[in-house]
């Protein structure tokens, strides 16, 4: 083979691998549509009569995910199923966001920390690394980390809206989570800084049920009460 012919030959190794790139970014342009849609929909609980609609904006948050679901099917038909973490890097920040979203969902809907498994079942793949595309952990630890940076915004914003009792009960559920965080040696760079991060949610928080106790207003607080005025 001549050295022409050799730089053929691998002109349509790259040619190929565009192209699955390619196919990779217009799904994941799709994913990051439904994201936002998501996204917009569940930052409603955040205005005054938002913690009201909880229930109904969960419901239909969990009707967007069915098109996250349809979406992630077809995603996994663009590469060839044992090369994931060779294109990982494309869907990794749309993952995510969406492991971040699912969480939202299910905190608002208990307030509790939806595990790697109902998160992968709320997107349709796999908890498995075996058993194909599936929700990597660190991915899965990354979205939890930014849903504590949304729950130190709930937090304020609850006060503001005259519900006292709810960040009492975010306050514990954030220093829990920053206590299993804890047990964790992580070594992804990362995902490292991301959860350093973690404890200035943790401290802003703090900061909002101490004012709340200042001003004597966590005696209003009911433990486990609704919240609802």
């Amino acid at each position: 083979m001549s050295v022409s012919d050799m730089f053929i030959a691998l002109q349509g190794v790259l040619t190929a691998d565009q192209d699955i790139r390619e196919e990779i970014r217009k799904v994941v342009q799709a994913l990051e549509q439904t994201a936002r849609e998501i996204l917009t929909l569940l930052q409603g609980v955040h205005q005054g009569t938002g913690f009201q609609d909880i229930p109904k904006k969960c419901q239909k948050a969990r009707e967007h995910f069915g098109t996250v679901k349809i979406q992630l099917d077809s995603l996994k038909t663009k590469f060839p199923a044992d090369q994931y973490y060779r294109f990982h890097e494309h869907w990794r920040f749309v993952l995510q966001r969406l492991v971040f979203l699912a969480a939202f969902v299910v905190y608002l809907e208990s307030e509790t920390l939806v595990t790697r498994e109902a998160v992968a079942e709320i997107l349709g793949i796999e908890a498995d690394r075996e058993r194909g595309f599936h929700l990597d952990i660190e991915d899965y630890l990354s979205g939890v980390l930014t849903l504590a940076s949304e729950l130190s915004r709930l937090a304020v914003n609850s006060v503001t809206a005259g519900d006292y009792s709810r960040p009492l009960r975010i306050s514990t559920f954030i220093n829990e989570l920053d206590s299993g965080f804890r047990l964790l040696n992580l070594k992804n760079d990362s995902l490292r800084k991301r959860y350093d991060g973690l404890k200035y949610d943790v401290k802003k928080i703090e900061e909002v049920v101490y004012d709340l106790s200042i001003r004597g207003l966590n005696k209003e607080a009911t433990p486990g009460a609704g919240g609802e005025k």
